[in-house]
């Protein structure tokens, strides 16, 4: 009996949390307006996914990594709400890693910068990254979706605010 009564609770609270989070409007790139891209900062970061196959923490990785990217390149003080939407993950297996010694990981999404205050998309990014996954160790032992999860904040970073976050090194997931 009381099986029955948490499904319909749990699925209650799932479809509410559905309909509050905000979804990618869609439709052509949209640069930011050079002020605005000189004054952001990134406050709330939302993400919804495809049918990914994915560990469970894909949500927190991405959203983490993608808002520490964020914090290097968009330090102004004018708050804009970020939505991703990830359409694709592709990991390199930790067993091909370990044989061949190489791979990449991929992920192909789009990012729509919003204005809280009027809900308008003042910038549109449809981003396909890929980076190297590193060599065995690195492979096999490596957060995988850390590292792609950063990769595609990265190239938020350089394709919304023509900044590069980070300079390479080992503190640096990606390699350029």
């Amino acid at each position: 009996m009381k099986r029955p009564l948490l499904v319909a609770a749990a699925l209650l609270a799932l479809s509410t949390a559905a309909a509050c989070a905000p979804v990618i409007e869609g439709g052509p790139p949209l640069d930011l307006p050079p002020g605005l891209a000189e004054t952001a900062s990134i406050g709330t970061i939302y993400l919804s996914t495809g049918w990914l196959e994915a560990e469970d923490d894909v949500g927190d990785t991405f959203i983490e990594e993608v808002g520490e990217e964020m914090r290097t390149c968009a330090y102004g003080t004018w708050p804009l709400d970020l939505r991703l939407h990830i359409e694709d993950l592709d990991r390199e297996g930790r067993v091909s890693m370990a044989l061949r010694g190489h791979g990449t990981h991929r992920a192909r999404g789009i990012a729509e910068l919003v204005d809280p205050r009027s809900g308008t998309v003042v910038g549109r990014y449809p981003l396909d990254v890929e980076v190297d996954a590193g060599g065995r160790v690195a492979g096999i032992f490596g957060d995988r979706q850390m590292i792609v999860a950063e990769a595609f904040g990265r190239a938020l970073c350089d394709a919304a605010f023509s900044r590069n976050p980070r300079r390479p090194g080992p503190h640096n997931a990606t390699p350029d």
